[in-house]
């Protein structure tokens, strides 16, 4: 698992400086994939990827398959 501010840095730097997803978790120190994931749910969380749920819904969801 990765600290909160860095998953936070790495996302910002996708966004903001336009370089591959690749380059950056190289950069940082962080498997490509999992930042992959996060830059995915931080454009559904953002309304960018009506495909994808958000936290929230997911957070949702987790609480109505455990309350089952």
């Amino acid at each position: 698992t990765y600290p909160d501010e860095l998953r936070e840095l790495a996302v910002r730097e996708v966004q903001t400086s336009g370089r591959p997803v690749a380059h950056v978790a190289k950069d940082l120190g962080i498997h490509k994939e999992a930042l992959r994931g996060w830059v995915c749910q931080a454009e559904a969380d953002k309304g960018d990827r009506p495909d994808l749920l958000t936290t929230a819904e997911r957070a949702e969801l987790g609480q109505l398959r455990k309350d089952q």
